[in-house]
């Protein structure tokens, strides 16, 4: 590094950085100089960190041919000049309640610094300028610890800071220490004499930003579910991330039972009844404006109530077959069985597994102008403007298969019933699709075959089944390999026949292993597909259904018309490098033999 840039206290200088860039050929003369004359252009940007100013630029990086610098390969680099560990800031796992008293906000962001983790041996703070340590030497005293350095992206520096100390503020303006425990509905009370019972004001301005942050930080981090969950010492939230939960923060418990007192009146829930579950929505934005609805449900505990809220985000809703992992054959088998004019078709599998999002997907391309699509749900999901949704209202008798007769007489082309849980729901089911209505809905079942044992158990006649069931898909969500880390796995013998048994399939060349990187936070995996197991009723398949099935039997000639197993289906994704072998095993059932 050049002697001017490792200067001590010294703040970093856009022509030095340059300079230094062209000397260890990663630019060339001609982009430093285009660099520094925009530099000279727009004076304004002299707040901007000389890093994120020569990422803005977008120059060609020589060392990696078709790529620009970046502004995270800049911080990589920046890190390696400065002899300083490179972190890449991950909120989530980041303990905000522990690191934002460490030093106020005025002092952080005059020194351009954030304390990202404190442990008994040290404070680790993350800085964009290495070579600035007139801070340390207050830090340290003040904190009696020992300062550790790393080198962060500025821009998640500046942006973290704002966010982590605004939330540590809202919490501490909620947790006021004139406004005790609520004990209401806690079933070890903890007794403070003297106190007024007063709980924290949902509307206060602290507890509608915390509100407003959970939102939105749940969305940039992709999760599907926040769960709010309070504990006699402390409220946790969680956010589920591809299928696998999270903790995210850690509120008092005054400030919990605020946020879901908040989220209730959100919702539209009724705010005063804490002793029995209820159920709401909430239709809010994304930091980019598009619009994103999620279902609330709450639970007594004994420590209060406890809040899950499932985000169903509209884009799920634009997303093609092949997103959802539709190979080219499952698709035709699916299409097959959603094109005829009337019977019913079955999506099974367990909670979590990607069944809504099928329906809706497919209710989504069936409901064309020239047809009605009306659906009964429990509750409405997603509210979908191109479809006729009814709710089931227990309190009123209105169930799916009273919700079913009714709908039977709004003249319907297409019927989507949210599941079938008992005989009367199965028999208004058949009914329908006996008198010319296509019917869709979902069962709870392991695998395709199992869904038909499921239904005679119920009690439907097996000559009904056979005169009205057009086939049956099970499914599972699989996690996808994160592109950014996959790495090339030579799979063996005994690990591929375990999955593909009994079918004998050659061993692929194109397998990927998990690896983990700051992109996936570690695991491996980014996002998930669905593993489809189709089973179309034909001929040869409705012979074998009697009062007695067999369901071996059906499986097998199942597996002989073309069927293939959620494992089968699941090691199509492995060979084609999407996902692991231990992941489909995770959460597919043992293939019965053929």
């Amino acid at each position: 590094m050049s002697v001017q840039l490792a200067l001590q206290d010294r703040w970093l200088d856009l022509s030095d950085l340059l300079r230094e860039l062209v000397a260890q050929g990663f630019i060339n003369q001609d982009s430093a100089e285009h660099a520094l004359n925009a530099r000279r252009r727009h004076v304004a940007n002299g707040q901007m960190h000389p890093l994120e100013f020569i990422a803005s630029q977008q120059l060609e990086d020589l060392s990696r041919p078709g790529k620009h610098l970046d502004l995270e390969s800049l911080t990589l680099w920046l890190s390696q000049q400065a002899g300083q560990p490179y972190l890449r800031i991950d909120p989530l796992k980041i303990n905000v309640a522990a690191i934002t008293p460490l030093m106020s906000y005025a002092f952080a962001q005059r020194h351009k610094i954030l304390a990202v983790s404190i442990d008994r041996d040290a404070v680790t703070v993350a800085s964009a300028q290495p070579y600035v340590k007139g801070w340390e030497a207050d830090l340290t005293h003040v904190l009696k610890l020992p300062i550790k350095r790393v080198v962060a992206n500025p821009v998640d520096i500046q942006r973290f800071s704002v966010e982590f100390f605004r939330l540590a503020k809202s919490v501490s303006g909620a947790n006021n220490a004139d406004q005790p425990f609520n004990t209401l509905g806690n079933f070890e009370q903890l007794l403070n004499l003297g106190a007024s019972d007063q709980e924290p004001d949902a509307n206060d301005a602290h507890i509608v930003n915390i509100v407003d942050w959970l939102f939105q930080y749940a969305f940039q981090q992709r999760a599907s579910d926040i769960h709010i969950e309070p504990r006699r010492e402390q409220g946790t939230v969680r956010f589920r991330i591809d299928g696998v939960l999270h903790n995210v923060y850690q509120f008092p418990p005054q400030v919990t039972m605020a946020i879901v007192s908040r989220l209730k009146s959100l919702g539209r829930m009724n705010v005063a009844e804490k002793r029995k579950p209820q159920d709401g929505r909430v239709k809010t934005k994304t930091p980019e404006g598009g619009e994103v609805e999620l279902r609330l449900s709450t639970l007594p505990t004994a420590f209060g109530e406890k809040m899950v809220m499932r985000i169903f985000d509209p884009e799920v809703l634009l997303k093609d077959f092949d997103q959802l992992g539709f190979s080219a054959d499952d698709l035709r088998r699916w299409h097959d069985m959603t094109r005829q004019p009337n019977g019913i078709i079955l999506v099974t599998g367990p909670t979590g597994s990607g069944k809504t999002t099928t329906l809706y997907t497919t209710l989504k391309k069936l409901a064309t102008p020239q047809v009605n699509l009306c659906t009964i749900e429990d509750p409405i999901e997603m509210v979908e403007p191109a479809f006729n949704q009814m709710q089931v209202q227990h309190n009123i008798d209105l169930s799916f298969a009273a919700g079913v007769r009714a709908l039977m007489r709004q003249d319907p082309d297409i019927i989507m019933i949210g599941e079938i849980r008992d005989l009367e729901t199965a028999e208004m089911a058949i009914q329908a699709a006996l008198t010319g209505h296509l019917v869709l809905s979902t069962l709870h079942t392991n695998d395709a075959p199992g869904a038909i044992s499921r239904l005679l158990e119920l009690g439907v006649p097996h000559y009904l089944i056979k005169a009205t069931l057009l086939g049956v898909m099970a499914q599972r969500l699989v996690r996808t390999l994160c592109p950014h880390c996959k790495a090339p796995q030579d799979l063996s013998e005994e690990d591929w026949q375990t999955l593909t048994r009994p079918w004998q399939a050659p061993l692929p060349t194109h397998a990927q292993r998990a690896i983990g990187c700051l992109e996936c936070r570690d695991t491996g995996y980014h996002g998930r597909a669905g593993v489809y197991e189709i089973m179309q009723l034909t001929d040869g398949l409705k012979a074998l259904i009697n009062p007695d099935t067999d369901l071996l039997a059906v499986r097998r000639q199942a597996f002989k018309e073309g069927m293939r197993s959620l494992r089968l289906s699941g090691a199509q994704k492995v060979a084609a490098g999407v996902t692991t072998i231990e992941e489909v095993l995770r959460v597919t059932p043992q293939s019965e033999q053929k």
